[in-house]
């Protein structure tokens, strides 16, 4: 797509968004960012000049909209590709049973499940976080320090966005943003918290750091319930032959409901050995969809 010289850096970021539509928005972010910060640093180290002439003056070092766009796409597929797990032999050559054990050997399932564990610890954060910052705000409303301390809450909540998706990214393996969003210097104070406020992002962000909360809890729910079964299951055939157990009983008090027979403990270990693999698809599969939730909420909409 050929654009006529950019004369602004506005016009010349639009070009380059428009340059990399349809790619990934955490990398656009990151894209317009690095342009934008080197664009307006070689606008000040040459005062002198005005915008038009300094784009002229950096088209051959730093590079058309286009040129770069090519770069990051480039870029971007190098990295995902070396990160992403090596294959022996294509998956459709796999049977369905190396399939559903193959994922013992995917970091990607311990690490979403250990996310599952760590979810409930940053949602009662968040949630906390979000909502005593909210009720303070609208208790300081009526003072002198209500504004900037609404202004220095919603600062915090981008902060911890932020960092939300470095975990996002590092454990689940969905790509967000390596760098926040551009701060324009040349816009007044004013205009930066207007912008904030009217940023969609702002309240997806809110909206998210809440809904952390009942989501923690389940994730940590499902991982110990379902990590205990499989574990107990796996365990209690060994305990119950040496004698240090009942085997798999219900019991109402002291009274005995149903005991496993002896002749089923074999199936109740391998029904705890399905479960555990179970557990790693489950804790896989729910890593990517919370992934795909983070960064709908997270990441501005290229």
């Amino acid at each position: 797509m050929n654009h006529p010289i950019a004369k602004t850096i506005r016009e010349y970021l639009d070009q380059l968004r428009s340059e990399l539509h349809g790619a990934d928005p955490a990398m656009i972010q990151d894209a317009l960012y690095d342009a934008e910060e080197h664009l307006r640093a070689e606008l000040a180290e040459h005062p002198q000049l005005d915008e038009a002439a300094v784009l002229a003056k950096v088209a051959t070092s730093y590079g058309a909209p286009d040129e770069v766009a090519e770069i990051y796409r480039v870029k971007e597929g190098e990295v995902e590709q070396a990160l992403r797990p090596r294959r022996v032999r294509p998956v459709a050559e796999k049977s369905f049973v190396a399939k559903f054990f193959g994922v013992a050997v995917d970091p990607r399932a311990y690490a979403a499940m250990f996310y599952m564990v760590l979810a409930m610890a940053t949602g009662i954060f968040y949630f906390t976080w979000v909502v005593t910052g909210l009720s303070l705000s609208a208790g300081f409303a009526i003072l002198i320090i209500g504004i900037p301390f609404i202004v220095l809450f919603f600062a915090t909540v981008r902060a911890l966005s932020f960092v939300e998706g470095k975990i996002v990214e590092a454990m689940l393996g969905v790509r967000m943003p390596r760098r926040p969003l551009y701060v324009d210097r040349e816009k007044s104070i004013w205009q930066r918290i207007g912008a904030m406020f009217t940023d969609p992002r702002s309240w997806s962000t809110l909206f998210y750091m809440v809904l952390m909360l009942p989501l923690g809890i389940l994730y940590f729910c499902i991982v110990t319930v379902g990590m205990a079964l499989a574990l107990g299951f796996i365990v209690a055939p060994f305990l119950h032959v040496f004698g240090y157990g009942d085997g798999i009983v219900m019991r109402d008090g002291s009274e005995v409901l149903w005991s496993a027979p002896v002749w089923a403990m074999p199936l109740v270990f391998v029904g705890g050995v399905l479960l555990l693999f179970a557990m790693l698809h489950l804790a896989r599969g729910i890593g990517h969809l919370h992934g795909q939730l983070a960064k709908h909420l997270l990441v501005k909409a290229a």
